[in-house]
């Protein structure tokens, strides 16, 4: 039997789903790489892989995507990883750095920026530009927001707007999957979910972030209703742009 090919995000916040996986006989029967959340997108949109955990804003590029299993990457309210960190406060904005490794997230920002703070702002992809603020998501926000004067939590903010939760990235396949395998691996990872506290065991402790509570109360890893409501609503605002 062929493998298939997953590709998975290498952050933190998907560390149950790599230990459900490692530790399920379903392991043998996948080719696992781990990517930044842009790569993972990436390669689902060239057919490189079969699944992706992908960002949500990239779903609408993959053919035939469909979003499978009952796990997602999402938060309800804060998540603690997904940021707008600004030198001043976010009305007097006026430049914005995007994050070269997610489209999700700098579209959250977009979307936010636009219709929750109604600001008009220069959006800057060069990663070495100077700007009032810039996006910046996953493990690299880690301890970061004492090096700001303000912090804005994208997850947070989403819920003010909308009052509902968000969902930053899906398991998506490009093609029918048998539904064995599906069932199989969303087995492994529900069972990465029930051994959180020993994924935090393993982990090591990184100032300015307890993991502990991002990984158990900041995360949500439930693929809910609200949660594909908020990602319909998302991808909506987001071809309004």
């Amino acid at each position: 039997m062929n493998k298939i090919k997953v590709s998975a995000v290498s952050y933190t916040n998907t560390k149950p789903f790599i230990y459900g996986l490692q530790h399920s006989a379903i392991l043998d029967q996948l080719d696992l790489s781990l990517d930044v959340p842009a790569d993972c997108a990436s390669k689902l949109i060239d057919n490189k892989v079969d699944i992706g955990l992908i960002p949500v804003a990239a779903i609408p590029f993959v053919s035939n995507a469909q979003i499978i299993g009952s796990y997602c990457i999402g938060s309800v309210g804060a998540v603690n990883s997904v940021f707008i960190f600004a030198d001043k406060p976010i009305h007097e904005v006026k430049t914005v750095r995007l994050d070269p490794q997610s489209r999700t997230s700098n579209n959250l920002a977009r979307v936010l920026l636009k219709n929750h703070f109604k600001v008009e702002v220069e959006l800057i992809s060069d990663p070495n530009a100077e700007a009032d603020a810039m996006v910046l998501i996953g493990d690299r926000t880690f301890g970061r927001k004492r090096d700001f004067n303000y912090v804005y939590d994208m997850g947070e903010e989403w819920m003010k707007f909308t009052g509902l939760p968000f969902m930053y990235a899906a398991w998506v396949a490009n093609k029918e999957i048998p539904t064995q395998f599906i069932e199989e691996f969303d087995r492994a990872l529900g069972l990465g979910i029930q051994h959180i506290p020993d994924v935090i065991a393993q982990l090591p402790k990184i100032e300015g972030i307890d993991l502990g509570d991002y990984l158990q109360h900041k995360l949500d890893f439930n693929l809910t209703a609200d949660k594909l409501k908020a990602k319909d609503l998302f991808l909506d605002l987001v071809s309004k742009l």
